[in-house]
């Protein structure tokens, strides 16, 4: 039986918009931003195939085809920054997500109410500081006049003068790493708490009459059922293992390191403003997009074949 509202018949295309129109003019400024900051630039992608020069038009520059490309394989710079972006990326999302679970877990095992509370404000706030303040209260930290880190190893008496930690090329990424755990991870463990909260309680008094502990319960039960919550996380997190980071580099960089701080988006504001080569900068961010779409779509794969939960 076809019923209609107004004119439109129940059931079809526009009788949904119909229906969703307020949840449609909603999106519409967000789709907006999208399309004006994210796809429209797209159109600079050819600059890349360019021996671009501000002040002429994108039809008036030198065509050099993949000659930017070429350039960019052949700089030694280019592996030792691919080489540090991919190891800081590794470190990040390994420690940022185990630690974050762990700490989902750590908080839904709390029973006091006000102590799970403080506990968690605790953890998100270092989120909300910007890395310009951050960077520099992990240089203090660190510091070796009065840094907190170098008073307790010495206190506990595991070394007998300050080390200079940020001056230390191997410790850099590492201390890269902490610094985002620390940064993120109260933040990051929302997602996982929220998804521990929708997990069935039944399985739980199931575990405790079977006699499983804490433990058990937590590998048997709480792991096996946020998996598909880790796994889409996971995806979508490779789409930026290109894309490491940018502040917290350069804030923490010095020139003792740089050759272990240097990153894709600092490789790519050197040769791009400094040096003024806009089309090489260009081919270096057509390079970290594409290898990071790639990265997506094969892990996305790899989820659909181990039957794990995707993004599609």
């Amino acid at each position: 039986m076809n019923t209609s509202v107004g004119t439109v018949k129940r059931g079809t295309f526009w009788h949904r918009v119909k229906q969703q129109k307020v949840l449609i003019l909603m999106t519409i400024p967000f789709l907006a931003h999208v399309i004006i900051f994210r796809y429209v630039p797209i159109w600079g992608w050819l600059m890349a195939f360019q021996n671009y020069w501000p002040g002429k038009s994108i039809f008036q520059q030198t065509w050099v085809g993949f000659e930017n490309f070429r350039l960019l394989f052949n700089d030694p710079v280019f592996y030792q920054v691919l080489r540090n972006t991919l190891a800081m990326s590794i470190i990040k999302l390994v420690f940022g997500t185990v630690s974050s679970i762990i700490l989902a877990l750590m908080l839904t095992e709390v029973r006091r109410i006000r102590f799970k509370k403080v506990v968690q404000t605790i953890s998100y706030l270092p989120h909300f500081i910007s890395w310009v303040v951050a960077a520099n209260l992990v240089r203090d930290a660190l510091s070796t006049d009065g840094g907190i880190v170098n008073e307790v190893l010495m206190k506990l008496r595991i070394i007998k003068e300050p080390i200079m930690f940020l001056g230390i090329p191997a410790l850099f990424w590492w201390i890269i790493g902490a610094s985002h755990v620390w940064k993120e991870v109260g933040w990051g463990a929302i997602i996982y708490l929220a998804a521990i909260a929708g997990i069935d309680p039944t399985l739980y008094e199931s575990a405790m009459i079977d006699g499983a502990g804490r433990l058990k319960q937590i590998w048997y039960i709480t792991l096996p059922s946020i998996r598909p919550t880790i796994s889409v996380l996971l995806i979508m997190n490779l789409g930026w293992v290109l894309s490491s980071g940018f502040e917290q580099q350069y804030l923490l960089q010095n020139g003792r390191v740089i050759d272990y701080a240097r990153v894709f988006t600092i490789y790519e504001l050197d040769y791009g403003i400094k040096m003024m080569r806009y089309s090489f900068a260009t081919a270096v961010g057509i390079f970290r997009s594409v290898v990071s779409i790639i990265l997506v779509f094969s892990a996305n794969q790899l989820a659909k074949r181990w039957g794990q939960e995707r993004l599609v």
